[in-house]
């Protein structure tokens, strides 16, 4: 970490702690657009991952009785007829959130399976769905998207809160809230419960690394495109640390599948993250082997699969050679994508498909 830097961040801390906060937001950006030899950064390409407010801990620590709704025994699931994208809300007072939720076209009367979607800082449902084209890719392959939509109440930038203590358990914050609206979800819609899944970018990719580690009991995989691993940051000064240089708290390890993208040109979320959340994904007993390739007039990537012992895949790790901090193989109808990149939609579906619930 630049001398610079230090400084930028020490009058940041300084700034929050007297309650100047529009001044602690302005040394966070300046911190952040610079890049570690103290040269200055694209501040206006970048993703600010950490908003510089210290929201008190009661109004983010959500008690543990975040309610888990059901299908009323009278209830029955909405029907599945038409294609969809409809709007919806979630909860009440400090839970509450706005939601997006794509309905694929109805096809047979087995039930399908859901991708719970979460967008990165700034972002909205709507931009997320049409930066990473998933609803089009989740209408040829029989999925339900779900796009939870982060309250500005809750984070000025609309990021999701992964780097406070209080939201990476299960059970309390953020994490709980998207937990809940996940089981709402499933029993209005009755969506297959052992094929849901979570992916994220950014922000949301380190909410979604969170969302497996604490319930691997609703999410069958994961997809972290561009985020932190689970455990990486505790609080601001860690979160960015974690961020610059991807050397945050040790991360816990979990069985859960995931899946990971990462340019290895990130200048945002450094690519060590990646690696990091691949190293400690799918548990243990497994092998790794190397691949690489790249997309015709596009970039190259180099992809790690770690492969279980009966041949399942547990894990792979998309390096993708000179992209950014940005949603790859995505449309440029929304904020956030590189379309050189190769089609991470696509590929996450895919490994989202090999992978149920065992109950």
């Amino acid at each position: 970490m630049n001398a610079e830097f230090q400084r930028l961040m020490q009058d940041a801390t300084r700034l929050t702690q007297s309650g100047d906060l529009a001044a602690a937001t302005a040394a966070i950006q300046a911190a952040l657009a610079r890049e570690p030899d103290g040269s200055a950064g694209d501040a206006a390409g970048d993703v600010i991952d950490v908003e510089a407010r210290e929201v008190p801990d009661e109004l983010l620590a959500i008690a543990s009785d975040v309610p888990v709704p059901v299908v009323a025994p009278d209830e029955q699931p909405v029907p599945h007829r038409d294609e969809a994208f409809v709007a919806g809300s979630f909860g009440t007072g400090a839970i509450a959130r706005d939601y997006k939720l794509y309905v694929p076209p109805a096809s047979g009367t087995q039930p399908l399976p859901l991708i719970v979607m979460l967008h990165g800082c700034t972002q909205n449902p709507d931009d997320f769905a049409a930066g990473t084209a998933m609803n089009e890719a989740a209408r040829d392959a029989g999925f339900f998207v779900l796009y939870p939509a982060q309250s500005q109440k809750a984070n000025p930038q609309r990021c999701w809160n992964w780097f406070k203590h209080n939201h990476q358990v299960r059970g309390r914050g953020e994490p709980a809230i998207l937990a809940s609206l996940t089981l709402e979800v499933i029993a209005r819609y009755g969506i297959d419960p052992a094929r849901v899944y979570v992916a994220g970018l950014s922000a949301g990719g380190a909410m979604a690394a969170i969302l497996a580690q604490a319930y691997p009991d609703i999410f069958a995989a994961a997809g972290v495109h561009s985020g932190l691993p689970h455990g990486a940051a505790r609080d601001l000064p860690s979160a960015l640390q974690a961020m610059k240089n991807g050397r945050g708290a040790a991360a816990s390890s979990g069985a859960t599948p995931i899946i990971v993208f990462h340019g290895d040109a990130d200048p945002t979320v450094h690519p060590r993250n990646g690696e990091t959340v691949f190293a400690m994904a799918g548990g243990g007993g497994t092998t790794v082997r190397t691949e690489t390739g790249g997309v015709p007039g596009g970039r190259a990537w180099t992809r790690h699969v770690k492969t279980a012992a009966d041949g399942t895949v547990r894990a792979e790790h998309w390096q993708v050679h000179g992209a950014a901090h940005a949603w790859c193989g995505g449309s440029a109808r929304g904020s956030y994508t590189d379309p050189q990149g190769p089609d991470a939609t696509r590929e996450m579906i895919r490994f989202f498909r090999s992978h149920t619930l065992r109950r």
